[in-house]
């Protein structure tokens, strides 16, 4: 088995699943990148993690469905050897305004939580074997959302709440061997809003949550997945834990 250290990202084409490969693959860790429909995104990011000094390869999989979940796990097995670390962050969200509550049907419900939650325990389940054979960690991405209740819409915090509780779960069947912990971003400065808002809507949304921190500002990408490395590749005493960033706007 090789010494070089393995970690499976979700979501990875872009944003926060995007700068956690960069971040692990800077640190020499051996990265696969994955990714459901965007696979020039997820070879670019494969090229960087490649000049930072690791390796890496990209691996497409609807992590909604269970078996994408075990053969995405059985391929970075086949290439690397082991499996070090799961960073849960593929996810999706329907922009909906709390106050209409017409807005979301329970179709859009089940989709959000088939994406955002089960994925989350598909992905998990696949890879605990290998992460107990290697005392690993695993790093989920939930939400400001699901604390506060606020967010995109009510089914995506909804969601995120769950996530948080899937974490506990999570980090009660795996221990001893195995650390899961969540980190739960306020606004991120991605063009993930953008996509679900429109540009001008995002950058109202952006100001009014930067005018809210007590750091005057958002985060970005780079500083929610130097959280998650962190966590997945140190912090040897926490499990079950919901980390916030968010620049201290949950402090009104």
């Amino acid at each position: 088995m090789s010494e070089a250290r393995v970690a499976i990202v979700t979501g990875a084409a872009s944003g926060i699943g995007a700068a956690a490969a960069r971040r692990l693959a800077s640190a020499g860790w051996r990265v696969t990148v994955n990714y459901r429909s965007s696979r020039e995104a997820a070879e670019a990011v494969v090229a960087d993690c490649l000049r930072q000094g690791g390796d890496a390869f990209a691996v497409a999989a609807d992590v909604a469905d269970d078996d994408a979940c075990k053969a995405l796990v059985a391929q970075t097995l086949a290439r690397y050897g082991r499996l070090d670390a799961l960073m849960n962050n593929a996810g999706e969200t329907k922009v909906a305004p709390a106050s209409d509550l017409d807005a979301l049907s329970g179709d859009d419900f089940m989709r959000l939580y088939r994406n955002n939650v089960v994925s989350v325990y598909q992905m998990t389940r696949a890879a605990a074997a290998a992460l107990r054979a290697s005392h690993g960690s695993v790093v989920n991405l939930g939400s400001r959302a699901g604390i506060t209740g606020g967010g995109t819409s009510t089914a995506y915090a909804a969601t995120k709440a769950a996530i948080h509780t899937l974490t506990k779960s999570l980090a009660r069947s795996l221990a001893p061997q195995v650390r899961v912990n969540c980190v739960a971003p306020g606004y991120v400065d991605t063009p993930w809003h953008t996509r679900g808002r429109g540009e001008a809507a995002a950058e109202k949304a952006k100001a009014a949550m930067a005018a809210r921190a007590a750091l005057g500002r958002v985060v970005d990408a780079d500083e929610i997945a130097e959280m998650c490395v962190l966590l997945l590749t140190g912090a040897k005493a926490m499990t079950g834990e919901i980390v916030c960033i968010d620049a201290g706007a949950h402090l009104g």
